[in-house]
């Protein structure tokens, strides 16, 4: 993992697509803003890990249910 210091108003560039900046910083609270090109998907971690589960869940059921039919069950 990368660590960095940033002041407000300073921002990293990622892939030379993706900038983000220090929008405001509160007590705990950072405030990030991203530009990024449009056809880049963004999501909160935890929504990003949910989909993540809920896709191996799906596989895993279908690699069942492929089992299933192949000893004829």
């Amino acid at each position: 993992m990368l660590y960095l210091s940033r002041k407000i108003g300073e921002s990293v560039v990622i892939n030379n697509t993706i900038t983000m900046t220090v929008v405001e910083v509160k007590g705990k609270t950072v405030k990030i803003g991203f530009d990024f090109p449009p056809e880049a998907m963004v999501l909160r971690k935890e929504v990003h890990d949910k989909i993540a589960q809920e896709n191996q869940m799906a596989a895993g059921s279908d690699f069942l249910d492929m089992l299933n039919d192949f000893d004829g069950n």
